[in-house]
């Protein structure tokens, strides 16, 4: 009876492919590009997604690379042409619409920008990233905030991880210190994963 008393035990993360437990922090993500859903996988099926044309390019594994751009410039004028209302947005490429989205965290959770997609594509252009990115599974990641323009190619996951983040913690119409502060510490440790991408040198 006492078993049955106390708490519940955390549910065992599972790979939502072949069902094995996989452990926190040590799991891959695949995206399922039909049901636009991430899915938990152990490292063997997310090894296996990596070739192309894996089960007809349903399951794509989210890759592990973390980008920056140091010379990228995104000015004032650029950003409101984004009309996105927050200071933080990601990008990226459905290969299956065979066109940009662009989505921004929200106390609603991922928004969407409902803005032409050329102009979007007038402000990736100002980054070399943006020739990298790899369709459904990373994200250009950018941030604006005290005149200072951020552009990082990040796994998508992380993207979706951070709305959800900001979902939790937003408070009133400028989210409050405290989701300040976590959007601060999210963005220093994508900062100490990112490499720099340099001119010439494809990653």
């Amino acid at each position: 009876m006492r078993r049955f008393a106390g708490p519940p035990e955390p549910l065992q993360e599972r790979c939502e492919l072949c069902g094995v437990p996989v452990t926190e922090g040590g799991h891959r993500h695949l995206v399922d590009t039909e049901k636009r859903a991430l899915a938990c996988a152990c490292t063997p099926c997310a090894l296996l997604f990596e070739r192309p044309g894996a089960a007809h390019g349903r399951f794509r594994t989210v890759p592990d690379r973390y980008l920056s751009d140091a010379e990228h410039r995104l000015d004032d004028g650029a950003w409101e042409l984004l009309q996105i209302p927050v200071g933080v947005a990601f990008f990226f490429r459905n290969a299956a619409l065979d066109r940009l989205v662009a989505l921004y965290p929200s106390p609603a959770g991922a928004t969407e920008s409902e803005l032409d997609p050329e102009a979007w594509q007038t402000v990736l252009d100002a980054s070399r990233l943006a020739a990298l990115l790899e369709p459904d599974v990373e994200a250009l990641l950018m941030r604006r905030t005290e005149g200072r323009a951020e552009c990082y190619l990040v796994p998508i996951d992380i993207c979706y991880e951070l709305v959800g983040r900001m979902r939790v913690l937003w408070q009133g119409f400028d989210g409050g210190a405290e989701a300040r502060a976590d959007l601060q510490a999210f963005f220093a440790h994508v900062e100490g994963r990112a490499r720099t991408q340099e001119k010439g040198h494809p990653q």
